[in-house]
């Protein structure tokens, strides 16, 4: 997929990149990713993946904007509050970057939708805050062979790993799935949600960058994949942890 003249200069930080150039920045124009949530994950991921050029985006969302989102969900305006994620995201990403396609859909990740949504894409990025909607994102994911890179955050903690479970290692062996780390849902309820705990904005961003990055790296092939490796953040002692898992059959 050619580049054009202003696509050179809005990407040459990237073309001078030897392991990514040209042949890099024109995988990432190709590329389809589908991005699950506009909230505190899903801004940064939108940012950043169309800042990059990704070629078209789908953003699936069934919320509001609202004021107590504007402290984690940057690419959403006060001006906004009241209007769908979806549309603010496309706003956004119109005044951004012109050259990315934004697909919006309103609504929420289901059992209805999700095979459709979910095909239609090369990549899958889950930034939702449910359970039932990153176990059901896992489960598509590998069911369409798709690349899920997924991540979750809570007060000043957060995780991220890679699904690709339709893939070998070097080994040959397959990649795990996220019931391989995580087997059972936590029941409805169990768990406190963000908004009766809290969590602070700034640790979004940091992971939510990260998945950006994760959906470049598998986008071009460059680096070490998270497949098979989670990594753990503790934002207030600035520490990272990683840990290997492995596919359980």
């Amino acid at each position: 997929m050619a580049l054009s003249p202003e696509e050179l200069e809005r990407y040459a930080r990237h073309i001078v990149l030897a392991d990514l150039g040209g042949a890099g920045q024109q995988a990432i124009k190709a590329a389809k990713v589908l991005v699950i949530g506009a909230g505190g994950l899903g801004s940064p991921v939108i940012q950043y993946l169309a800042a990059a050029g990704v070629g078209t985006l789908g953003v699936v969302d069934d919320d509001v904007v609202s004021l107590s989102n504007l402290q984690r969900q940057t690419i959403h305006t006060t001006k906004g509050c009241g209007e769908p994620k979806v549309k603010s995201a496309a706003s956004f990403v119109a005044g951004l970057n012109a050259e990315v396609t934004l697909v919006p859909h309103n609504a929420r990740l289901n059992e209805d939708n999700g095979d459709e949504l979910v095909a239609a894409y090369d990549i899958v990025v889950d930034g939702s805050d449910n359970f039932d909607t990153r176990y059901l994102s896992a489960d598509l994911c590998e069911k369409h062979g798709k690349t899920l890179v997924t991540a979750a955050v809570g007060q000043f903690d957060a995780s991220i790993t890679t699904l690709k479970p339709h893939e070998v290692n070097s080994d040959g062996k397959a990649f795990p799935r996220y019931r391989d780390i995580f087997p059972n849902k936590p029941e409805d309820g169990l768990l406190p949600t963000c908004a009766e705990t809290g969590i602070l904005g700034a640790l979004t961003g940091v992971i939510g960058s990260m998945q950006a990055m994760e959906v470049i790296k598998e986008i071009t092939g460059i680096g070490e994949s998270l497949a098979g490796r989670i990594l753990l953040y503790d934002s207030k002692s600035a520490r990272w942890q990683e840990i290997a898992y492995a596919r359980a059959d």
